[in-house]
């Protein structure tokens, strides 16, 4: 069984391979996607969130106000600090509890989905391979700006405090990299490595 980490920068198109590998017959660990749901309403960040950060980051449907807590984490990198303490081990736990339900169901390779693999620590060594998703940072504002509709600047500062390409490309074992528009092309090459993977 082969744990493979996923990572990529913003507009990287490494939620596109996650799916490519779904269709591989990869598990694929999101989280992301567990991060967000400690963040929703009657998550398990909520309460602590409320505690650390005060009511008016909590939005009238119980869930985090992610605007406000987007703001307030790229003017001030103790406040993101902050959040990733509370949020982080969540996401830990919950991944572990869903890596054992993988093993018990004899999955040849869990894939986790990890955005910020390269800024982190605790994840590396719970992983036998590396994968990143690689572009140039112009064609990820244009597609994150295709995608969302978000301006040239608000793009820049979520790149700027995420690891730099030169950083994720140091903790890479395997480069993918997704520069051109052809998502046909992208399956090959994706294709080619699933059967490295064991899929």
């Amino acid at each position: 069984m082969l744990r493979l980490g996923l990572t990529g920068g913003i507009g990287s198109g490494k939620s596109t391979v996650a799916e490519m590998l779904r269709v591989h017959a990869a598990t694929v660990i999101d989280a992301d996607a567990i991060s967000r749901g400690t963040t929703a309403a009657g998550g398990a960040a909520i309460a602590p969130i409320r505690a650390a950060f005060g009511a008016g980051f909590i939005a009238a449907d119980g869930a985090l106000d992610r605007g406000r807590m987007r703001d307030a984490s790229f003017s001030d990198p103790l406040a993101r600090k902050k959040l990733e303490a509370i949020v982080h081990p969540l996401v830990a736990q919950e991944s572990e509890r869903q890596q054992e339900r993988a093993l018990h169901d004899g999955a040849r390779c869990i894939v986790f989905d990890i955005p910020l693999l390269a800024e982190s620590s605790r994840w590396r060594h719970r992983l036998d391979r590396v994968l990143v998703v690689d572009c140039p940072p112009e064609l990820q504002i244009a597609r994150v700006h295709a995608r969302s509709g978000l301006e040239r600047d608000a793009v820049e500062k979520i790149i700027a405090v995420q690891a730099t390409r030169v950083q994720r490309l140091r903790v890479a074992d395997i480069v993918l990299f997704n520069g051109g528009d052809s998502l046909q092309a992208l399956a090959l090459e994706l294709g080619r490595l699933a059967h490295r993977f064991g899929l």
